[in-house]
C-alpha cells in the first residue's frame, strides 16, 4: 500500500501540500485530478523521491519498483523493439550474464529467474505493446533516430509498460497518442497487474480505467471510490450540502450578532448579550469546497454561406509520390460536425491539410466557396508560437489596427487574462499556449474550423468549455481527437479514413471503440450493394436472437463478477500484511474477469451485427 501521511511541501514559498494524507491500496488504478498548478506532477516527484518533503512521510512496500515516463527515448540506432526490451533492466542484465556465466549453480539460478519473469515471451510482449501504441512490425525494427520526439515518447511509454513496475506513474500519457492508441492504453491499464496512478484530463479514461479518484484540492488529498463521473457527482452533492450548511451558519451568526448589537449596552440584557458573544466565538464558519473556475472560449461567428462550402469530386492527394488518399467524393456544409476516425498513418492529417488548403489535389477537383474562411489548429502549431513574445504581441501582429482594449478582450475570451497577456509564451503553461493557438486559429471568424487534437494540455474544465463553444459555433467543424468525450458531444457525422480513401462510418463511437478493442480490422463502413441476397429463414433468425441473448447473459454475469471483485478489492482489511497472498489472488481474478469481459463484448457485438444484417 502507498501511504501518504501528513505531508507538507512548498515551491518558492507557495504551499502545495499542507498536512495532506491519503492511502492507495495495492493493485488499485487511481486517477489523480486537480487544477492546473495544484501540484499533481510535484506529488509524483515526491513519491519517486526526486524531491525532499518538508514534513510528513510517503511510504511504499519494500523493494517496490516505481516507473514512469519522464522524457522521450533518445535518438539512437537501436531498434524500437530492442529499446523496449532494454527497459526491463533485470531481464537485460540476466540475459547478458547468461552469455558469460560459467558456474553451473549460477547458470541454474539465472535460468530459473528468467523463467519466473517470463523472459522468453518478452519479445512478443514488447511487440504487442508497440503494436498497440501504433508501431507495425516494420516500424518496430527501425532505429529510434527515424522517429520524431512525439513518437519517441510513445516508445518511452512502451518501455515502462513492458517493465511492469509495481507502481506505474503516468502523467498525461494520452497527450501524444491518437484515439486508437488511447483506447488501447485504456484497455491495457484495466488489466495491468499492479498499482497505477495516472494524471489525466481524459474523462473516458478516468471513467473506464480507474477504480478511484485521488483529488488534490486546497493543498489536501481526498480519495474517492469510483470513476470520474461518480466523483464529480459526489463533489457536487457535497458542495451543495456544505453551501446550505454555510448559509445556515451565517444566518445564525447574523441573528446572534444582531442581538449583541441591540442589547450589549442594556444592563438587563448584558448577561444574555455576553452569552451570545461566547456562542459567536464558538460558531465555526463552514467553508464549502471551491467550485472549479468557470472557463469559457469565445469563438467569433461567421456569416452564413450557401451550401456546400467544400465539395470534393474524385480527388486524390499526396506528397509528390503515390497518393495517400484517392477517390475522395465528399461534401461539407456549414452546419456539419464531422469526426475523422482511422488508425495512425492512414491519412487523417493529410485530409485535414487538403481541406485547409495546405495541400492541393493531385487528381480530381476540390471546390471551395469563394468567401470561405478556414481556421486550422494542429498540435504542432502550439510548438511554433514565438516563445520570446507575449500573447498580446501575437494578436497585435494579426490585428495591428485594433485598439489594445479590444485585443485584450479577445485574449480574455480565451481565458488569457491581464497577467497572461503580458507574460512571454515561453513561461505559459501548455494549456495557456493551446488557448492562444485556438484564438489565433479562430480570430478571422472561420466558416470551417479544423481541429487536430485540440484538447492536449487542456484541463477538464477547459475541455468542457471547448465543447460548449463548439456546440454554439455556427460554422462547420472537422475534429481529429483521442478524446472520445469531446467527439461524442460535438460530432454528428463520422468519417473513416482507411485503405487510402474516406467513407462514412455507419455505427456510433461506442461501436468503434469496441471494434478497436476487439482487434476487428473490418470496421463497418457504408454497405456495398450486392447482386442478390438470400432470404434468411425464420429458424436462422431465431438462432441468431438466441445467440445474442446468450452473449447478453454472459456480459451481465461477468459485469456482476467485476462489481463483486471491485467491492472485495476495496476492503482495507485485504491489504494487511497477513493477507498479501490472498490479495494477489483477488487481483489476478479481477484481471481475468476484465479480459473475459472484453472478449464477451466482442462476441456480443459480432452476434448483434449478424442479427442486424438479416432483420
Amino acid at each position: 500500500m502507498l501511504k501518504i501521511e501528513d505531508i507538507t511541501y512548498s515551491v518558492e514559498g507557495r504551499p502545495l501540500f499542507e498536512g495532506a494524507t491519503a492511502s492507495i491500496p495495492t493493485g488499485h488504478k487511481v486517477g489523480l485530478v486537480g487544477r492546473n498548478g495544484a501540484g499533481k506532477t510535484t506529488l509524483f516527484r515526491l513519491i519517486r523521491g526526486e524531491l525532499a518533503l518538508e514534513g510528513g512521510t510517503i511510504t511504499l512496500p519494500q523493494r517496490a519498483r516505481i516507473g514512469g515516463v519522464a522524457q522521450e527515448v533518445p535518438s539512437s540506432d537501436t531498434s524500437l523493439v530492442d529499446t523496449v526490451l532494454a527497459a526491463d533492466t533485470e531481464r537485460a542484465a540476466l540475459m547478458a550474464e547468461a552469455e558469460t556465466a560459467t558456474d553451473p549453480h549460477r547458470i541454474a539460478e539465472i535460468q530459473a529467474r528468467l523463467s519466473d519473469i517470463d523472459a522468453w515471451s518478452a519479445e512478443a510482449r514488447a511487440s504487442s505493446i508497440l503494436r498497440g501504441l501504433g508501431f507495425d512490425a516494420d516500424k518496430q525494427r527501425m532505429p529510434c533516430s527515424a522517429f520524431s520526439g512525439g513518437w519517441r515518447m510513445r516508445v518511452a511509454l512502451a518501455g515502462v509498460l513492458f517493465a511492469r513496475p509495481d507502481y506505474l506513474l503516468l502523467d498525461e500519457p494520452t497527450n501524444y497518442l491518437d484515439l486508437e492508441g488511447a483506447l488501447w492504453l485504456e484497455s491495457y491499464l484495466q488489466k495491468y497487474p499492479h498499482t497505477v496512478l495516472i494524471i489525466s484530463h481524459d474523462r473516458g479514461l478516468l471513467n473506464r480505467a480507474v477504480q478511484g479518484i485521488l483529488h488534490l484540492d486546497s493543498r489536501k488529498l481526498t480519495y474517492w471510490q469510483g470513476g470520474y463521473d461518480q466523483f464529480a457527482r459526489q463533489m457536487a452533492e457535497r458542495r451543495a450540502v456544505l453551501q446550505a450548511e454555510a448559509k445556515k451558519v451565517e444566518a445564525r451568526r447574523a441573528h446572534l450578532q444582531s442581538f449583541v448589537d441591540r442589547f450589549k449596552a442594556k444592563a438587563t440584557k448584558a448577561a444574555q448579550a455576553q452569552s451570545r458573544v461566547k456562542m459567536l466565538e464558538k460558531l465555526t464558519p463552514v467553508t464549502p469546497p471551491e467550485e472549479a473556475k468557470k472557463v469559457a472560449f469565445s469563438f467569433p461567428a461567421p456569416e452564413e454561406l450557401a451550401p456546400p462550402i467544400i465539395n470534393l469530386d474524385g480527388a486524390a492527394v499526396g506528397y509528390g509520390g503515390p497518393p495517400v488518399l484517392r477517390r475522395l467524393n465528399l461534401r461539407i456544409d456549414q452546419d456539419d460536425r464531422i469526426a475523422l476516425l482511422g488508425r495512425n498513418g492512414e491519412g487523417k492529417s493529410t485530409l485535414s491539410k487538403l481541406l485547409a488548403g495546405k495541400l492541393e489535389p493531385s487528381e480530381g477537383r476540390i471546390a471551395r466557396s469563394s468567401k470561405l474562411r478556414i481556421g486550422y489548429f494542429a498540435q504542432h502549431q502550439v510548438d511554433e508560437l514565438h516563445l520570446d513574445e507575449t500573447p498580446l504581441q501575437h494578436v497585435v501582429r494579426l490585428r495591428p489596427d485594433e485598439g489594445q482594449a479590444r485585443l485584450r478582450a479577445r485574449l480574455a475570451g480565451f481565458g488569457l487574462m491581464a497577467d497572461q497577456a503580458e507574460t512571454v509564451v515561453g513561461r505559459l503553461s501548455g494549456g495557456q499556449k493551446a488557448r492562444l493557438s485556438l484564438l489565433l486559429a479562430t480570430i478571422d471568424a472561420p466558416h470551417l474550423l479544423i481541429l487536430d487534437e485540440p484538447t492536449n494540455h487542456l484541463d477538464i474544465e477547459s475541455r468542457e468549455a471547448l465543447v460548449e463553444a463548439l456546440t454554439e459555433y455556427p460554422g462547420a467543424v472537422i475534429l481529429v481527437s483521442h478524446d472520445m468525450h469531446l467527439l461524442s458531444l460535438v460530432a454528428d457525422r463520422l468519417w473513416l479514413v482507411k485503405d487510402g480513401t474516406v467513407t462514412p462510418y455507419t455505427e456510433d463511437l461506442e461501436a468503434y471503440r469496441r471494434q478497436l478493442l476487439a482487434g476487428d480490422d473490418e470496421v463497418k463502413t457504408a454497405p456495398k450493394p450486392t447482386e442478390k441476397t438470400r432470404k434468411t429463414s425464420r429458424d436462422e433468425i431465431l438462432a441468431l436472437k438466441a445467440e445474442v441473448r446468450k452473449c447478453e447473459e454472459r456480459l451481465e454475469k461477468l459485469s456482476e463478477m467485476r462489481d463483486k471483485l471491485s467491492a472485495k478489492l476495496a476492503d482495507p482489511a485485504l491489504y494487511e500484511d497477513a493477507r498479501k497472498g490472498e490479495l494477489a489472488t483477488w487481483n489476478a481474478k479481477y484481471a481475468e474477469v476484465m479480459q473475459a469481459l472484453d472478449k464477451a463484448e466482442a462476441l456480443w457485438l459480432a452476434a448483434q451485427e449478424r442479427l442486424e444484417a438479416v432483420v
